[in-house]
């Protein structure tokens, strides 16, 4: 790699990085221990600043073995103390990360009063310095990849009963404690390594923003982990592009602005920046949890609620005579809805809009079609009633209300195994397609409900 230019070498560096960043973090996610990766990123510091005092000099490996050592240090202690005491985890991430990385200032201003202290540039740790990565930096990168992809995929079973439901794992006699510290030592390891690059203070983010992020886009543990990884790999490469100015001469303006009248930024902050702009993303428009869809779901939901309780209405106020399908007033439909007058307007210009009714001044009638999918709304209220009432033992008169909420999620196939229940209880005396009568009385305005033609 020594023919690839600085540039080259950091993008390799920081997508390496990302990528097993994202794998490792997504499991620290679902067990809601985020703030471990920011724990073990700060309480490495120490490690760092006793490794420089032993070896007296700044030996990559040297210095990384000592943040390691710290980091484990910091996992046993954090294991120690929410095992053995009745502090409570957040709490005792809190005390670990404030308490080592308090012991590390203390050591930087011990070392800067040392002979060449103050050339010992360990304050780069603190926010990283990715220009300064080595070929060495990528081979260690590389293996760390390697190795942490083994040991995932070698526990993923494991891990993933373990990450969604620690209690099961440990009544099957799986050895919890080990798959913890398997998981915390392989996140430790990651957290060391990437130290130099984006610095104590960032590395907490590139573990916790790629596996936030995904969990947006799926609910499958498998496609969790790959899309971490894809994150995490996008947003080193976006940040080492961005920062380097080399995406702004690509794409001719700058995306993010931060390095317009030529201002050189750093290159780890700009990576963590670009991962909070895929988060962010995925937040406003991943398809089944952003924000964006959840809205336009909620939206389709309650027109979905208003236009089938309008059908419903019709049908039970014309259910006296349904062969005639007679004229309905607009005020008997408020007053059975209590709409007010332009959200009734609105809902009748729809339904006619669709072709479900017939509108004559402040009267309204159901079409045929109209009539058809009024039917099966009703039908689909009445048989949650019913099973309202013959299974969860629920009074007839307070039926109408429960069945009214749930009415709107019921699908074909639910509403044939309500049917069928029903049908073999003897609750419903005929299993078709037919609406039943109403188990509870109407409003004294209607007629006894006749069955559907």
């Amino acid at each position: 790699m020594t023919g690839l230019s600085i540039t080259a070498k950091v993008l390799i560096g920081t997508s390496l990085l990302g990528c097993v960043a994202g794998m490792a973090g997504s499991f620290v996610v679902l067990r809601r221990r985020a703030l471990v990766g920011d724990m073990l990123a700060h309480a490495a510091l120490p490690g760092l600043c006793i490794a420089y005092l032993v070896i007296g000099d700044r030996h990559r490996l040297g210095l990384l073995l000592g943040a390691f050592l710290a980091g484990l240090l910091a996992m046993g202690v954090l294991t120690l103390v929410t095992r053995t005491t009745r502090t409570k985890e957040d709490a005792a991430i809190g005390i670990v990360l404030s308490t080592f990385y308090a012991a590390g200032i203390v050591l930087l201003s011990v070392i800067a009063h040392v002979p060449q202290g103050n050339k010992a540039g360990l304050s780069t740790y603190l926010f990283g310095q990715a220009s300064s990565m080595l070929d060495a930096d990528i081979a260690i990168l590389s293996v760390v990849s390697l190795v942490a992809l083994v040991v995932l995929m070698a526990l993923y079973k494991e891990l993933k009963v373990f990450s969604f439901d620690p209690e099961f794992a440990r009544s099957q006699g799986w050895p919890t404690l080990m798959l913890d510290m398997t998981m915390m030592g392989t996140l430790t390891v990651v957290t060391i390594v990437g130290l130099p690059i984006v610095g104590v203070v960032l590395m907490a983010a590139l573990i916790i923003i790629p596996g936030a992020a995904a969990r947006f886009w799926t609910e499958r543990l498998g496609v969790m982990l790959v899309l971490s990884a894809v994150i995490g790999a996008a947003t080193g490469s976006l940040g080492t592009l961005e920062s380097s100015g080399q995406l702004a001469q690509w794409l001719g303006f700058d995306p993010l602005g931060l390095v317009t009248g030529g201002i050189a930024m750093p290159t780890g902050p700009v990576i963590v920046l670009c991962g909070a702009a895929i988060f962010l993303f995925s937040v406003l428009f991943a398809p089944r949890r952003g924000v964006i869809s959840r809205a336009v779901s909620e939206v389709n939901l309650r027109r979905k609620t208003a236009r089938e309780n309008l059908l419903r209405t019709l049908y039970e106020l014309s259910e006296h005579n349904l062969e005639q399908r007679p004229p309905i007033a607009l005020e008997a439909i408020r007053a059975r809805r209590a709409w007010s007058p332009w959200a009734a307007r609105w809902l009748l210009a729809a339904a006619s809009r669709r072709g479900d009714v017939e509108r004559k001044q402040n009267q309204v009638r159901l079409t045929p079609k109209g009539l058809r999918r009024a039917a099966e709304v009703t039908r689909a209220h009445r048989l949650w009633e019913m099973f309202l009432i013959e299974g969860a033992n629920i009074a007839s008169d307070h039926v109408d209300r429960d069945a009214d909420s749930i009415e709107h999620l019921l699908t074909p196939d639910t509403l044939d195994a309500l049917e069928k229940r029903l049908a073999d209880s003897g609750a419903l005396p005929e299993e078709d397609r037919q609406v039943p009568v109403s188990p509870h009385a109407l409003e004294e305005s209607e007629s006894t409900p006749s069955r559907d033609p």
